[in-house]
């Protein structure tokens, strides 16, 4: 018995990752957890001693594999990041399936097995919002290379996703045991039926709607540029007006007097300056001049900011120690250029673990000093802005979204109640060599769309820069290493989705349900049952 729980076990992390983008197949998620489930349900119905324990390793194991598969390309900007991420991320998803264990030792079938994709979706929620923010492997994002699939998600978010895949696996899971219980082909018979049946009708849902949705008429031309510079050799030691006079060389040859943006990376501008005197610097100065050159150009790029505070006392929560004296904010900021002398500034908010953020600084930072990760530019941790802000133009309003941040359903959606009727994404892919980490990241992206009904031009250091519509589907790429520009017309819509109103309102139903239902466990005695 021991053995064949450890195959199950197994089993499920191997199929968690073969249904995972960019080159996975999104049924086996379907499907994933139904082995797991069972070597639980093993466990719990045997009479062996320390069932929680193995139930913890059982689970440990399915989640490292899964973890460890579609997420190891960590390794090339940080081996340390790697594991850290890879063996806490499985922890945490392990003590989610452990306290589901324990509630299953309390609950009848009908109660544990709505807890369970409940407790999920609350940790999924959890783990958009804490300092150790690592939503990568959230459910729902297992269907972003299969956008006519969940068109839907203009009104559930990625939470539909998840909920999805849980519906189906435990009906799967129920069936399985009935199977085995009675012996009966019709029970098998009726499962499948039933299961292909509740896969089936949201994918044809997803198809009228496909179908019948229609992108807006009114257009703003974009190029977006992608100059390839190496991150780890080359990018944190150009000055800011080198790179500037590289990216209108850039763009020259296909900017107009009808380009409305130019896009350029995150961090393009890498040479920090004082973000109160960036008006006045000569990276500015060379870049505007295309803007002068063509009135209607609106340029938005990457830069690397700070604020320096002469001062005794700590200005700000995000703020660093300079000297005995000072202090000083560091910022990953997106900033808009147009031919006037006013400029339009985005602070990158959802910051990456130990690269940009410092989790829990105030507790951590006494004890450990100051650890962060150094990639380049400022080793330091981010300062943010509390709510989300976009750039306006006379055609188009951009929503600068950095990097990391395009991981964040509902974070995306501020933009767009903002009154952005595009998406710009601004990255720097180039940590993570040629694997599927910029892929996935670009996948990802596709999700917003759908959620928003928004375009997405968006503009990668070292690739895949792309144009995506508001159906999810990639209209253009640039390969990854390909020095380059794209140019294309993305639709500009000012309607708002459901998905944008009211947010993952899904997994705040969850939290409410994960509660009540440990508060009711904790009442019960022991149940039996599948």
């Amino acid at each position: 018995m021991t053995k064949n729980n450890f195959l199950l076990a197994l089993s499920s992390g191997l199929l968690l990752a073969a249904g995972w983008p960019v080159n996975g197949i999104p049924v086996m998620l379907f499907v994933a957890f139904v082995p797991l489930l069972l070597a639980e349900r093993n466990i719990r119905t045997s009479e062996v001693r320390k069932k929680g324990l193995k139930v913890f390793g059982h689970a440990y194991l399915a989640f490292v594999v899964w973890n460890a598969i579609t997420t190891w390309w960590i390794w090339y900007s940080t081996a340390f990041g790697m594991t850290f991420a890879i063996l806490v991320n499985s922890l945490l998803m392990t003590v989610v399936f452990w306290i589901f264990h324990l509630v299953a030792r309390k609950l009848p079938p009908k109660i544990h097995l709505v807890f369970l994709p409940a407790i999920w979706m609350a940790f999924e929620k959890f783990h958009l919002n804490w300092d150790f923010s690592w939503p990568w492997l959230n459910l729902g994002n297992g269907f972003s290379e299969y956008p006519t699939w969940i068109q839907w998600y203009e009104y559930t978010g990625t939470f539909g996703g998840s909920l999805w895949i849980w519906i189906v696996n435990i009906g799967v899971f129920k069936t399985a045991v009935h199977f085995m219980q009675t012996g009966e082909r019709s029970i098998l018979r009726r499962g499948i039926a039933k299961n292909v049946l509740i896969i089936a009708v949201p994918v044809i849902i997803s198809l009228f709607i496909y179908g019948n949705y229609e992108i807006a008429d009114k257009k703003a031309d974009i190029v977006v540029l992608q100059p390839n510079v190496d991150p780890y050799s080359e990018k944190y030691g150009i000055k800011n007006e080198v790179v500037a006079r590289n990216l209108t060389e850039l763009a020259k040859d296909f900017v107009d007097t009808k380009t409305d943006y130019l896009i350029a990376p995150e961090t393009t501008l890498s040479e920090g300056v004082d973000i109160d005197r960036f008006k006045r610097s000569r990276g500015k100065a060379i870049l505007q001049q295309m803007s002068v050159q063509y009135p209607g150009l609106h340029i938005i790029t990457g830069a690397d900011f700070y604020r320096g505070y002469g001062q005794i006392e700590k200005p700000t929560p995000t703020a660093n120690r300079l000297g005995r004296d000072g202090w000083f904010d560091a910022y990953n900021a997106a900033v808009q250029i147009d031919n006037t002398d006013s400029l339009q500034f985005y602070i990158k908010s959802k910051l990456v673990v130990g690269v940009e953020n410092f989790p829990f600084k105030n507790v951590l930072e006494p004890l450990l000093g100051n650890i962060m990760i150094d990639l380049g530019g400022t080793v330091a941790s981010r300062g943010v802005q509390k709510e989300r802000s976009v750039f306006t133009s006379e055609n188009g309003t951009a929503a600068p979204i950095i990097c990391y941040e395009s991981i964040y359903g509902e974070f995306v959606t501020a933009y767009v109640d903002k009154g952005a009727d595009f998406l710009a994404i601004i990255t720097n892919d180039g940590w993570w060599s040629n694997s599927q980490g910029h892929k996935q990241h670009l996948s990802y992206a596709r999700l917003r769309a759908i959620e928003t009904r928004r375009s997405v031009a968006r503009s990668a250091n070292t690739g895949i820069s792309a144009f995506i519509n508001p159906r999810g589907e990639v209209l253009q790429t640039l390969p990854y290493e390909t020095k380059g520009a794209l140019r294309g017309e993305v639709a500009l819509n000012d309607k708002l989705t459901f998905y944008v109103k009211y947010g993952d309102y899904i997994a705040r139903i969850a939290v409410m349900i994960s509660v009540l239902l440990i508060l009711y466990a904790l009442g019960k005695k022991k149940s039996t049952g599948i």
